[in-house]
């Protein structure tokens, strides 16, 4: 009992860091992608999930290589933070060597880290484009949140499926399979809230739209709970009972 207690809560906490991530990752859609607005041309949904599928694939790469669920979580975030910093400087080579803008932000007067004026270098009727380094820093660390988040859930449901007391055998490649599965489509739900939630664009933790946080939380750790349950019965059923 305390065992899938503490398995519920550790996949909520997974599919929280999912929510906290997309937050943190500067997307710019349709106007981003005609360099008219601050962060990467593609769907909010679309650039988390990229980056998410690129840390589970890590993860679920490293889980089987060496067994540990710990170095699978922290490498499949750093994967996941590999990944999204490659898309934002392609996109800013884009932007610089293509478009000949430079990366600034319409929506603070200063880089909120390096705090250089941005104001004057933002070209009349946009909201700002590109990727500046504050927006840089905050899609790294959405990476490696939704990276971890990811891959905590993928451990979680794969020791699971292989640990607990069981009265059915699952092959390493089954439980694999099951894992991947439930693992993305957990990912996805929390994607599409935290996209939801957002509605349109932002640009990472100092946007305003990142003081809407609080309300996507709850939503999705009430949501995970609920796919928590069912991941819990499809252990319970394949892999045994806790």
């Amino acid at each position: 009992m305390i065992e899938s207690l503490i398995f519920l809560f550790l996949i909520t906490l997974g599919g929280v860091l999912i929510t906290v991530s997309v937050h943190l990752i500067p997307v710019g859609g349709a106007p981003a992608a005609m360099a008219q607005a601050t962060g990467v041309g593609t769907g909010t949904t679309q650039l988390a999930a990229g980056a998410g599928l690129t840390g589970l694939l890590v993860a679920v790469s490293v889980y089987a290589l060496s067994g540990g669920a710990l170095l699978s979580i922290v490498l499949g975030g750093i994967g996941s933070a590999i990944m999204i910093a490659i898309v934002m400087l392609v996109s800013n080579i884009g932007y610089i060597y293509g478009v000949g803008i430079p990366p600034a932000s319409g929506k603070a007067v200063r880089d909120p880290i390096t705090k250089d004026r941005q104001d004057i270098y933002v070209s009349k009727g946009t909201e700002g484009h590109g990727v500046p380094t504050a927006a840089f820093v905050s899609g790294i660390a959405g990476g490696i949140i939704g990276g971890v988040g990811g891959s905590l859930i993928y451990s979680l449901i794969y020791d699971g499926l292989l640990n607990f007391q069981t009265g059915l055998y699952l092959t390493p490649f089954a439980a694999t399979t099951i894992s991947i599965i439930l693992s993305i489509s957990i990912f996805f739900i929390n994607a599409v809230i935290a996209s939801y939630n957002i509605g349109g664009t932002i640009e990472g933790f100092y946007d305003p739209k990142f003081k809407k946080l609080p309300k996507a939380v709850l939503v999705s750790g009430i949501m995970t709970c609920v796919c928590g349950l069912m991941a819990l019965y499809i252990i319970i059923c394949l892999g045994g009972a806790a």
